[in-house]
């Protein structure tokens, strides 16, 4: 599973730059290498960008996985480019921004919108596959999520306007409720799909959530 990102627009990165004329660039060598939007070859295309900017490029660096203790080791190895900068801009998901700001005493922008957390279907095709909702309902769904493989997050059962196991919203998308029917009736559960789920509680983890693993 990876976390996916996009690229923001050059204007909002501008925007975050105001006022701070000398840039780090930090790109994530993981997920936003597998989705092109923060690998060696991004990096290099946002240094030129910025440079383009009339900012200074103190240097760049693209560390292994962005989000772990190994950005720590990557930050002290490149201490002396980063001191000479005013910000870092970060091409990795937000967790590696919150972990790079948590290390560094300067300001860390991020250069990216981080949108979900995807599974690779095939080479370059990734698709959201949670939702990190709090209350997990696969064991009633034949291992297909309700919240996240269908548009209007429906948890019992398709919508009215389903039509011959398409989705509504989106007609190329195969209908998530009919592949669950199909997937439990290949498994002889049909009678599940009976079983009423309530509407979701929004507060069934706390926010900022913790977990402590002993």
């Amino acid at each position: 599973m990876k976390s996916i990102t996009k690229q923001k627009s050059l204007e909002e990165i501008q925007q975050q730059l105001v006022g701070l004329d000398r840039v780090y660039i930090i790109g994530c060598g993981t997920c936003t290498t597998m989705t092109r939007t923060g690998g060696r070859d991004e990096v290099l295309e946002m240094k030129e960008r910025l440079q383009g900017m009339d900012k200074i490029v103190t240097g760049w660096l693209v560390t292994p996985t962005a989000c772990d203790e190994m950005t720590g080791a990557a930050l002290v190895h490149a201490n002396g480019a980063i001191a000479n900068a005013s910000c870092v801009v970060s091409m990795s998901c937000a967790m590696g921004v919150q972990r790079m700001a948590g290390y560094l005493d300067k300001p860390v922008l991020p250069a990216l919108d981080t949108l979900f957390i995807g599974l690779e279907s095939s080479p370059g095709d990734f698709h959201e596959i949670c939702a990190q909702c709090g209350h997990c309902l696969l064991g009633y769904t034949a291992g297909i999520c309700p919240v996240t493989a269908c548009h209007k997050h429906l948890l019992n059962g398709p919508c009215g306007g389903t039509d011959s196991g398409r989705c509504e919203v989106d007609k190329d998308k195969d209908c998530a409720w009919t592949l669950i029917y199909k997937r439990l009736k290949q498994q002889g559960r049909l009678d599940v799909m009976r079983r009423y789920q309530p509407v979701k509680n929004s507060q069934v983890v706390p926010r900022p959530r913790i977990m402590r693993v002993d």
